[in-house]
C-alpha cells in the first residue's frame, strides 16, 4: 500500500484517538485496549513498509503517549466507579446528544399521533391497549380513582415486578438497535403511540390531570430513561449504517460499547422508577402538592444528569 493512501484512510481515526487521549480518564478500559492494539498494528505496519517516514514517527508518538496514559494513570477501584457515573456516562451521552436528540422527537411524533388518533377515535385506544384494561380503567375512573391500577398486589411484589419489566423494556429499546437504527425507532414509535393513546383515554374523561398527579409519579423518570435508552440503541444501530473509517464490524462493536454505557447509565434509574411505582404511586390520596412537587424534582433530576452534566464535562475535556 502506498504511504499516501494509508495515510488518507486512517488520519482521521488517528485525529480521534489524540482527542481521546485528552480525556484518556473518561475512557473505558475496553476503549482504551482498542485504542492500543489499533495503533501498535498501525505503527508495526508503518515501521515495515515506512521505516523513515515521518507518519512512523507520529504513529510512534501518539502510541508511546497513550501507553503513558493508560499505565500512568491507574486509580482505585471506587474511585473508578464514581469516575464513571460522574464523568464516562455523561460525556458518552453529550457524544450521543444527536442520536437523543432524534430519540426524542420520534417519540413525541408518536405521542402526538396516539393522541391525535384517540381523539378522532374513542376506540384507537382498545386497539393500542386492549379491552380489558380499557374497561378497567373506566370502572376506576367511575368508581373515583383513575389509577386505582396502582394499588393491586403488595409493594415488594410489584416492586420486583415493574423493577423486572423496566429493565427488560430498557434492554429492549436499546438491542432493537441490532437490526439497524430503525429497529430502536420502530419501538420508540411503538411506545410513544400507546403513551398517547393511554393519556388521551383519561382526557375523554375529564380525569386527565388527576392521572397524571399519579402516573407520573414514577413516569417522568420512566419515560424519561425509555428515550434515552432508544437513543443509544440509534447510536448502536449508526455504528453498523455508518462505518467511516472503520470497517463495518469494528465501527458496529465501537458504536455498542458507546450505546451499552449510556445503558448501564439508565438503570439506577429505572430500578428508581420501579420503587417509586411499586411502593409510593400507590398512595392517590396523597396531597397533590407533595406529588407535584416529586415530578418536578424528577425532571430536575433528568435535565441535570441528561442535559446539563453532559455538557458541562464535554467543556471540561476541551480546556
Amino acid at each position: 500500500m502506498r504511504e499516501a493512501v494509508f495515510i488518507k484512510q486512517n488520519i482521521s481515526k488517528w485525529r480521534e484517538y489524540e482527542y481521546l487521549m485528552t480525556a484518556i480518564e473518561a475512557q473505558s478500559p475496553d476503549e482504551l485496549a482498542d485504542m492500543y492494539n489499533d495503533l501498535t498494528a498501525d505503527l508495526a505496519f508503518a515501521q515495515t513498509h515506512y521505516p523513515n517516514s515521518r507518519i512512523t514517527k507520529y504513529l510512534n508518538n501518539i502510541t508511546l503517549q497513550l501507553h503513558t496514559g493508560i499505565y500512568g494513570n491507574k486509580r482505585e477501584k471506587w474511585s473508578r466507579v464514581a469516575r464513571f457515573w460522574s464523568h464516562e456516562v455523561p460525556l458518552a451521552v453529550w457524544d450521543a446528544r444527536r442520536q437523543l436528540l432524534l430519540s426524542l422527537a420520534v417519540f413525541l411524533l408518536f405521542i402526538a399521533i396516539g393522541v391525535f388518533s384517540t381523539l378522532n377515535d374513542i376506540d384507537f385506544s382498545r386497539l393500542i391497549l386492549g379491552d380489558s384494561y380499557v374497561d378497567m380503567t373506566l370502572r376506576n375512573i367511575r368508581n373515583g380513582d383513575p389509577a386505582a391500577v396502582y394499588q393491586t398486589g403488595g409493594n415488594t411484589e410489584s416492586f420486583l415486578m415493574i423493577a423486572y419489566n423496566n429493565i427488560r423494556v430498557s434492554l429492549m429499546a436499546f438491542a432493537m438497535g441490532l437490526f439497524t437504527s430503525l429497529g430502536s425507532v420502530y419501538y420508540l414509535m411503538q411506545n410513544g403511540v400507546m403513551v398517547g393513546a393511554f393519556t388521551t383515554m383519561f382526557y375523554n374523561e375529564g380525569v386527565l390531570g388527576e392521572a397524571m398527579l399519579a402516573i407520573m409519579l414514577h413516569g417522568t423518570l420512566e419515560l424519561s430513561t425509555i428515550v434515552i435508552e432508544g437513543g443509544a440503541g440509534i447510536v448502536m444501530g449508526n455504528g453498523w449504517l455508518f462505518p467511516g473509517t472503520y470497517s463495518r464490524m469494528q465501527s458496529f462493536r465501537l458504536a455498542a460499547k458507546r450505546g451499552l454505557k449510556i445503558v448501564v447509565g439508565t438503570l439506577p434509574v429505572v430500578i428508581a422508577a420501579a420503587v417509586v411505582e411499586g411502593y409510593f404511586t400507590r398512595y392517590t390520596d396523597a396531597p397533590d402538592a407533595l406529588r407535584g412537587g416529586f415530578i418536578i424534582l424528577s425532571a430536575a433530576f433528568i435535565l441535570y444528569y441528561y442535559v446539563y452534566l453532559p455538557y458541562r464535562r464535554s467543556h471540561e475535556t476541551q480546556q
